[in-house]
């Protein structure tokens, strides 16, 4: 598969650079190191799941469970040394391979709990074994300050113990000597110092002699000596001897422990390549979140559709530098196998090119891609490339002939499986020889069905890719008035060179220009002529299609906020409504209460107040049943619903039926006084001053003059001709 997508393809399209951009995202010295080695992946199931593990890294950066921290340290000396027979390791180093060990538990229990989030992730990690086996062991003989524990053998806390027994002492001796001296006034005012980690009594020198111990220095003026006592040396040389000890146990019991720890070195091996993995994924998914890329959809249909596509290493250089990337949108499929790319130099024609080209290696080397989400392409087994500068000093090869084992390395790997990228096709050369070789070559890679995008000034290659039928012309828009580029690809036309003009804009004189125009064939010039104004006139209708999609977008959108403010208007006049209904209903009860209490304070008459209420408050009941009719709840009370609302839809139907019947009889009167109606205006003949209007109208006037079958009608403010068979009578003339 990727095996063909050679070393110089990586490097004319600055593969290496995005690498070390991916690279300043590890965490991880190995992590670096492994970024900077990516290179296409030629398996293609590894590659889908390695673009898949990018991927839901990615997610994990908007998701609430986020991916815990994978950060590590580089134990392959430590397992190197480990190998070793009889060997042993620093205590610090035992508690990098503890804290490996834990990271590594820590993230398999992390993606086996979250599987449905991450199911890639789970899946590599399902290779690595769990074990606490290996920190355990650690963290039972090493203290997290990276010392042996005093507890790690029965020896060493004896020796430890003895240890401190022994400075305790050493302690006890020097106080008591340091007050016994200081009493005596041979020491200086800062009595005690420290040499070689040993306690020592600060003399004055003309004491010297009277204090007993070992001379160990003296000051830089001389004033002072430094002097050891004696009854703390006594000390001192067995505290020496057990520090012996505890350094023969400390090595006996980190011998122990690695002798323990062995065993698990595999492990540790694929701890150390399980993590350097998961730095990598996670540089390429941080890289990819900076530049919004994405996972586009892996087609196995042969195409490339590419839309809204940027140049990566373009677009961080001009983010930096706040300059606008335009993106490019290309497709290349069966329809559309070659696209041949023309127009004036500094128009973009080399990174549009250069960015489809690296776009797919670095798919195709699982980094995920600045492009839109509806974006689809193929998985080419050979990417071909000639791009740049193209001459060789070490082997002495002109640039044509450097061009020329190109194109014959080209014709050997190029096959249905290829994507081809060739910047400048046909120079280095005579144009006339130079250009029909580069013909044939193209008609090479379009017989053999390969894929690709060259870019090119030659008139010959803009004909042919007219002529092939899968072929197609491309151009990159220039602004005519400025000639300034506008980085736009426009597909299905060939581009100007623009070369006479961009001279004049350049201030080369209008005489040199002319005389150029004479010596060059006037054919070609009017072919490039017709293709610049064929240019010049498909920007401006590209810019009124821009213009009118904007305005229709704002029409749009304007209907869109009428049509809400309409429904939240609708929203309250309905609130309204049924404030009103609920104000209404509250004012009928109230003036209903309000006349039953005035005719009981009239009447005093308690029984007929209640009875009137009663009746009242029955028939208010009575509508709402009307409104609301009860819900059965027992089954009898179903079935009687039931039975119930079946002869009422029996009625309904049956009425029903005596209405259409009734309608059918109706229909069939109207029709019959239809006709009679329709006869009697046909045979009615037209008279001055009918008043009539035309069949289709509304409008009605009079007849002011009737000519054979033409007839004249006054409208008041005009007149009009028609037919006889045009008007209907409105009334006849008095």
């Amino acid at each position: 598969m990727s095996k063909n997508i050679s070393e110089k393809t990586i490097q004319d399209l600055e593969f290496p650079t995005v690498l070390e951009h991916v690279a300043t995202y590890c965490i991880s010295t190995l992590g670096k190191a492994a970024v900077i080695q990516i290179k296409p992946i030629e398996d293609s199931e590894l590659l889908k799941e390695e673009l898949n593990l990018v991927n839901e890294y990615v997610s994990s950066f908007i998701s609430e469970n986020k991916i815990p921290n994978h950060g590590f340290e580089d134990i392959s000396q430590e397992i190197f040394t480990l190998n070793i027979e009889n060997s042993f390791l620093e205590a610090s180093a035992f508690l990098k391979i503890a804290g490996i060990s834990e990271t590594v538990n820590e993230l398999l229990i992390f993606f086996k709990k979250f599987e449905s989030y991450f199911p890639t992730l789970q899946h590599i990690s399902q290779e690595i074994e769990f074990t606490s086996s290996i920190s355990n062991a650690i963290h039972k003989i090493i203290t997290s300050y990276g010392e042996v524990a005093n507890n790690a053998s029965p020896q060493l806390k004896e020796i430890r113990k003895d240890i401190a027994k022994i400075r305790g002492k050493i302690g006890e001796s020097f106080t008591r000597d340091l007050s016994k001296y200081a009493a005596a006034g041979f020491l200086d005012d800062i009595r005690e110092s420290v040499i070689d980690n040993h306690r020592v009594l600060a003399v004055l020198a003309m004491h010297r002699r009277k204090v007993k111990g070992n001379f160990l220095g003296a000051s830089k003026s001389g004033n002072i000596v430094y002097i050891a006592p004696q009854a703390t040396l006594n000390y001192d040389r067995e505290l020496q001897n057990l520090i012996y000890e505890e350094q023969q146990e400390v090595t006996k019991i980190l011998k122990e422990l690695a002798s323990e720890i062995k065993p698990f070195v595999p492990l540790l091996h694929s701890y150390l390549q399980f993590l350097t993995h998961l730095d990598v994924i996670a540089a390429k998914a941080k890289y990819g979140h900076s530049l919004h890329a994405v996972l586009p959809k892996i087609t196995s249909e042969k195409k490339i559709d590419f839309k809204k596509a940027y140049h990566p290493i373009l677009w961080k250089k001009n983010q930096e530098n706040k300059i606008e990337t335009i993106p490019q949108s290309i497709v290349l499929n069966k329809e559309q196998q070659i696209i041949v790319i023309s127009g004036p130099n500094a128009g973009g024609k080399s990174i549009t090119l250069k960015t489809i080209g690296l776009l797919q290696v670095m798919l195709q080397s699982g980094l995920l891609i600045p492009v839109d989400e509806r974006s689809e392409t193929y998985i080419f087994d050979t990417i071909l490339t000639d791009i740049g500068d193209n001459q060789s000093i070490e082997n002495q090869l002109s640039t044509y002939s450097y061009r020329l084992k190109n194109m014959r390395y080209f014709l050997r790997k190029c096959n249905k499986n290829t994507l081809f990228l060739i910047d400048e096709f046909g120079t280095g050369s005579d144009p006339e020889l130079g250009g029909a070789l580069a013909e044939i070559f193209l008609e090479e890679f379009y017989n053999k069905k390969a894929f690709g995008i060259i870019t090119t000034h030659y008139s010959n290659l803009k004909v042919l890719a007219n002529e092939l039928e899968n072929v197609t012309n491309a151009n990159m828009q220039f602004n005519e008035r400025t000639l300034e580029p506008l980085y736009k690809l426009y597909v299905g036309q060939a581009g100007s060179s623009f070369t006479f003009e961009v001279a004049q804009k350049n201030g080369i004189p209008f005489s040199i220009i002319n005389q150029a125009k004479k010596r060059v064939e006037t054919e070609k010039i009017r072919l490039d002529k017709t293709i610049s104004k064929l240019q010049k006139e498909r920007n401006r209708l590209q810019k009124n299609s821009d213009s009118l999609e904007k305005q229709q977008s704002k029409g749009k959108e304007h209907i869109n906020n009428l049509q809400e403010k309409e429904q939240k208007i609708q929203d309250k006049l309905a609130d309204f409504q049924e404030l009103y209904d609920s104000n209404q209903k509250m004012l009928t009860i109230g003036r209903k209460v309000n006349e039953l209490l005035n005719h009981y304070l009239q009447t005093n008459n308690k029984k007929l107040l209640n009875a009137e209420l009663q009746k009242w408050i029955a028939a208010e009941k009575t509508k709402y049943l009307k409104k609301n009719p009860p819900k059965p709840k027992t089954k009898a009370e179903k079935i009687s619903a039931k039975i119930v609302e079946k002869k009422k839809q029996e009625v309904i139907q049956q009425v029903e039926k005596e209405v259409l019947q009734k309608v059918v009889e109706v229909r069939k009167e109207k029709k019959i006084e239809a006709t009679k109606i329709a006869k009697a205006k046909a045979e009615y003949v037209f008279k001055i001053n009918d008043r009539v209007r035309l069949v289709d109208g509304n409008a009605v006037g009079t007849i002011d003059k009737i000519e054979k079958n033409n007839i004249f009608i006054n409208y008041g403010v005009f007149t009009t001709k028609a037919k006889v068979e045009q008007l209907e009578l409105v009334e006849k003339a008095k």
